[in-house]
């Protein structure tokens, strides 16, 4: 039932016929964007509370046991991942919880990152996204909301990714809460997502973002890369999230479907 699910949103994204649309992704005849970062140590994490680094150790070698396997251990909010609508709200779906219809979902991208790179507080306000609709129309209901900050030029950075001052206080742009509400509530999204660590501004204390859509039983994308690559709209994602029961959410790999 669930693969059925499954298949049943890819194809109404596709919205042409089931055995053409299994067979443009297999035969490589649409363009797949990875919106994923692979996972090491130099990842950067969370930098305040008891997060930390990505870690990876071998536990068998081919040499020594005829087989390579390793061990790892990671926040689950660190790299690529989905927050779950659990993360921040009681009484909200864990991430194994999440349908599988809704991690796959139209896209749309709105890019401040000329606003960031004047600001590294800037967020995305109603007034931008009501523009960013009057050029590239109405966002579609149950789309993905990316927000490209411009960000993903730190991510070899750590430092300048995390962008920590003195206070501890971190500096990356964000959503407003005024524009989580509209998009949950004017938009009926499935979720929103951003090329930095948190949906919410570097700034933020009180992670209002967070709330508000995790409150509506949504997901946030963090750490998205490659967003610059994906057009304002026209495709779609497919995001698949490791299924750790009852968790607040996880390491995804996620991939945009585009046509040629």
């Amino acid at each position: 039932m669930k693969k059925t699910v499954l298949l049943s949103a890819l194809l109404s994204c596709f919205q042409i016929a089931p055995a053409q649309s299994l067979a443009e992704i297999a035969n490589g005849n649409v363009r797949i964007v990875d919106l994923s970062y692979p996972l090491n140590s130099k990842n950067a994490y969370w930098p305040i509370g008891n997060y930390h680094p990505f870690q990876f150790r071998s536990i068998a070698t081919l040499q020594r046991d005829g087989v390579f396997s390793g061990e790892y251990s990671t926040p689950e909010h660190l790299g690529t991942h989905l927050d779950a609508p659990n993360h921040f709200e009681a009484q909200r779906k864990s991430v194994d919880q999440i349908p599988l219809s809704d991690l796959v979902a139209p896209f749309v991208v709105i890019d401040i990152s000329a606003e960031a790179a004047r600001d590294a507080d800037a967020q995305l306000t109603v007034g931008q996204v009501q523009q960013w609709e009057k050029s590239h129309a109405t966002i579609p209901t149950g789309a993905v909301v990316l927000l490209h900050t411009g960000w993903g030029r730190f991510w070899f950075d750590s430092k300048k990714y995390q962008n920590m001052d003195s206070n501890q206080t971190l500096h990356f742009p964000g959503y407003s809460a005024g524009v989580a509400k509209f998009l949950v509530d004017g938009r009926q999204i499935k979720g929103i997502g951003i090329d930095n660590l948190s949906v919410d501004r570097g700034v933020s204390k009180t992670f209002e973002v967070h709330h508000i859509v995790n409150g509506a039983q949504k997901y946030h994308l963090e750490n998205v890369a490659n967003v610059d690559q994906l057009p304002p709209r026209g495709g779609f994602l497919v995001i698949a999230p490791i299924k750790i029961e009852g968790g607040s959410g996880g390491q995804a790999r996620v991939w945009a479907v585009l046509p040629r």
